[in-house]
C-alpha cells in the first residue's frame, strides 16, 4: 500500500441518500428533488432551490430536520472504514457544512471538504458561498500538486472531472444516461466491488 494515495469520495448518492431529495419527500415539494444528476451546471440549481425555498417560507432548520432522519446507505460506513484502513479518504462534496455534520457523525467523522450556507437571522438561507471554483477538480489538482495520487468515486455529472483528472476513477450507482456517455469509466453498484477497484488501483 503506497502512503502517497488520497482516495476523493463523493457524498451524495454514494455514501448518503440525496439530501434535497429526502428534503422534497418530506416537505411534499417535488421540484426539490432535481440534483446535479439532472442539473450539470450547479449554480444554476442552487439559485432555483433557493427560491423555492424563499417561495414555500422554508429555512435551515426544516431542512437540518429532514437530514437528522438520513442515515447513511446501507454499508456505507462499513466501506468507508474497510477503506480508510487501506489508505487515505476524503469526501468532496458540493453540499454544505450546515447539512453535512449529522452524516459525518454516521459515517465516523471522515474528512469532509465542501461549501457553506449564508443564513439571515430569521433563519432563511439568503445565499450560498462555493469554497473554490470547480471545487471537486480544483482539490483533486492541489493534492496532487503536494505529491499525492488520486483515486476518485461519485456518481453525477459534477464528479466527471474529478474522475477523470485521477489516476483511476469510477462511476458508483449513476444514472443511465451518465453511464452511456462514459463507457470507459467501470461502473460499480455494490460497496465490496468498489472496495476491491480501489484496492487494485493503490
Amino acid at each position: 500500500m503506497s502512503e502517497l494515495n488520497i482516495v476523493c469520495l463523493d457524498l451524495e448518492g454514494v455514501l448518503v441518500p440525496e439530501i434535497w431529495i429526502a428534503f422534497s419527500e418530506a416537505t411534499g415539494i417535488p421540484e426539490l428533488r432535481r440534483t446535479t444528476r439532472d442539473e450539470p451546471d450547479y449554480d444554476k440549481l442552487m439559485r432555483w432551490r433557493l427560491g423555492i425555498l424563499r417561495e414555500h417560507g422554508l429555512g435551515l432548520a426544516d431542512i437540518q430536520a429532514a437530514i437528522a432522519t438520513i442515515d447513511p446507505l446501507p454499508g456505507a460506513r462499513e466501506f468507508l472504514d474497510a477503506l480508510r484502513a487501506r489508505t487515505q479518504a476524503v469526501i468532496l462534496s458540493d453540499t454544505f457544512t450546515q447539512f453535512a455534520q449529522p452524516l459525518m457523525k454516521k459515517l465516523g467523522w471522515p474528512t469532509l471538504m465542501c461549501n457553506a450556507l449564508q443564513v439571515g437571522p430569521d433563519g432563511m438561507i439568503e445565499d450560498y458561498h462555493i469554497r473554490i471554483a470547480q471545487s471537486k477538480l480544483s482539490t483533486v489538482k492541489a493534492l496532487q500538486s503536494v505529491g499525492f495520487d488520486t483515486i476518485a468515486c461519485g456518481d453525477s455529472y459534477n464528479d466527471l472531472a474529478m474522475i477523470r483528472a485521477s489516476k483511476a476513477g469510477f462511476l458508483f450507482r449513476s444514472t443511465e444516461k451518465i453511464i452511456a456517455d462514459n463507457p470507459d469509466l467501470k461502473h460499480f453498484t455494490a460497496f465490496d466491488d468498489l472496495l476491491g477497484a480501489i484496492v487494485d488501483a493503490l
